[in-house]
């Protein structure tokens, strides 16, 4: 069993609608980062930025970034994770895709569209959630909205890592900051978040903030520029922690009713 997952956060700036000149970014950025690395990470919406208008994209956009990062998982061999604009069956998703060496891939559609910016006029949101297993960890995944409900993240399925993928803007900065450690704490678990930096073509400004909690809501890492961030993610911290401190033993028991 392995007991440590060593995690590349990418925090970069988008170029505005454009997927090959972002997949061509990502490229450069995933060849530099250490060989010893388990998992990469990037931001929400990774090849577009924050776009209401995914009429702009191309159909065939979607499926050649899943495949493009079925490529860079296996050249790199290390899991990737990041959200993509994703049109099916006619309908647009703002879709979160794991993907592993092996070319596996799951996907998660993000389940709280933001209403602020009339998301949830334009994605289709998603109703379910992905645990992934890798590497001897428990994954579960979400995309920067989600962030604010804690219900949908509650650990009732005893994973081991949460991550966040986000187009976060300075404005609201302190609520990801205070939000991820308490997404941490509250379930025990890692929290890793990972945002982007720059501007978008709405005049929107990100500062990043990408970072990683422990399960007892310390700050691993932290970034306000552009940059690969590192941190391994240990199992006997999780072991030991809830071992000592069993919290997640005293959860209310609640069903979604959707």
């Amino acid at each position: 069993m392995i007991n440590r997952l060593k995690t590349a956060l990418i925090q970069a700036s988008l170029t505005w609608e454009d997927p090959l000149v972002n997949r061509k970014t990502f490229s450069k950025k995933i060849l530099e980062t250490s060989n010893d690395v388990d998992l990469i990470i990037l931001p929400e919406m990774f090849t577009t930025g924050f776009t209401m208008s995914p009429k702009h994209i191309d159909h065939g956009e979607g499926l050649k970034t899943v495949e493009w990062m079925q490529a860079e998982a296996s050249a790199k061999n290390a899991a990737l994770v990041g959200s993509i604009v994703f049109q099916e069956n006619n309908q647009f998703y703002n879709r979160l895709f794991f993907v592993k060496p092996n070319g596996e891939v799951s996907f998660y559609d993000k389940r709280h569209t933001f209403t602020l910016a009339g998301e949830d006029k334009i994605y289709t949101a998603g109703t379910s959630k992905l645990i992934v297993e890798y590497k001897g960890f428990r994954i579960c995944p979400f995309v920067c909205y989600d962030l604010r409900f804690p219900v949908w993240a509650r650990n009732t399925d005893f994973y081991d890592v949460l991550i966040y993928v986000a187009n976060w803007p300075k404005p609201r900065i302190n609520a990801w900051d205070a939000l991820l450690k308490a997404r941490a704490i509250e379930n025990m678990s890692y929290c890793i978040g990972v945002n982007r930096i720059g501007k978008d073509s709405n005049g929107h400004e990100y500062n990043g903030h990408s970072a990683v909690y422990n399960t007892l809501g310390e700050e691993l890492i932290f970034s306000e520029k552009e940059e690969v961030l590192y941190a391994n993610l240990e199992k006997e911290h999780i072991k030991k922690t809830r071992g000592k401190l069993k919290f997640l033993d005293d959860r209310d028991e609640f069903t979604l009713l959707k």
